[in-house]
């Protein structure tokens, strides 16, 4: 297990997402608020008052939450460039789904990039709402380098990992998932987020570091794919090697560019989790009734992990953000 903590974390300040983008997803087909379930049997195991899932495992559709993001960024990025006739994205799953089925509803093309570790299943799935596939076999940055280099002339690159010279698309991304977190309705003392390039996270920090409410977060991500976690260690954003993982939405070498500042001043801790902490969180969030796949689950199993070296009481309420339904 890696861990990194941040004193002065919930001292930071910044600026709210766009309240616009609230507004737009309520205007989608197919809108809801995602459910806030109270799971006591995980409640009394770690010791709170309250455990609370975000369960993101049905959202406009979609057994994720990477619409939130996809969507608000296509709806925005199109008014810059009204010209575009295709998109184009990397993924490891939910995030190219979501920008295929926007790119059909808009009869738009879409070509989505996929890293040769992707499940079948997934690439079923996206092909599934009309995108042409190609499969990358190399690591998740390699399929977003792939992505980056197609995306010329009037095809517009959707992508929820920013790098310097590319940050105004994914900074919609991050601005999407806002509502994610102005849904939750609760005052919690923690919140914990999965980790994969940063993004989510980086949206609940800039959420809960702009209002009133102050509670810890916790950032989770693979020991085998430990890139935000390892860059906060180090101080500085590094890239670090990965393999494959169940953990695949999460499987990411380089944090995003937009991310990293905001991680690193706002988010209080990260943690690691191992592939059967993952596995054993999904199998325990089923029986809660709560779909969740591996990525989702994460959430879970960084908090077990890291319960005693967090400021947590009998009194305390936990929000866990699970991002997936099982597959």
């Amino acid at each position: 297990m890696l861990w990194h903590t941040n004193p002065s974390a919930r001292t930071w300040r910044t600026t709210a997402a766009p309240a616009d983008v609230l507004t737009f997803h309520q205007t989608l087909d197919g809108y809801r608020p995602t459910p806030l379930t109270s799971v006591p049997a995980l409640a009394a195991e770690l010791g709170v008052a309250e455990l609370l899932v975000k369960d993101e495992s049905q959202r406009l559709g979609l057994p994720a939450f990477k619409a939130l993001g996809a969507w608000w960024a296509i709806h925005r990025a199109l008014q810059d460039h009204p010209s575009t006739t295709e998109l184009v994205t990397a993924t490891d799953g939910n995030h190219g789904r979501a920008v295929a089925r926007m790119a059909r509803t808009l009869s738009l093309k879409a070509h989505v990039f996929i890293p040769a570790v992707v499940s079948d299943r997934a690439i079923e799935a996206i092909r599934s709402e009309g995108a042409v596939v190609t499969i990358v076999d190399d690591s998740y940055d390699a399929a977003v380098a792939a992505a980056a280099e197609e995306a010329i002339g009037e095809r517009l690159l959707i992508q929820d990992s920013a790098w310097p010279g590319y940050e105004v698309i994914p900074q919609h991304i991050v601005d999407g998932y806002s509502t994610l977190f102005r849904e939750i309705d609760v005052e919690p003392d923690l919140v914990v987020v999965p980790m994969g390039v940063g993004s989510v996270a980086q949206a609940a920090v800039t959420h809960y570091r702009s209002g009133p409410l102050t509670p810890v977060l916790l950032g989770v991500e693979p020991a085998s794919a430990a890139c935000v976690t390892t860059s906060l260690r180090a101080g500085e954003l590094l890239t670090v090697p990965t393999g494959q993982t169940v953990m695949a939405g999460l499987n990411c070498g380089t944090p995003s560019s937009l991310a990293w500042p905001v991680l690193r001043a706002g988010l209080d801790a990260a943690v690691t989790v191992e592939e059967y902490e993952a596995t054993l969180a999904v199998q325990d969030l089923g029986r809660a009734g709560i779909s969740s796949g591996a990525s989702g689950a994460a959430t879970l199993a960084g908090l077990r992990a890291a319960r005693d070296l967090l400021p947590l009481t009998s009194d305390s309420t936990v929000v866990l953000i699970s991002t997936e339904a099982a597959p």
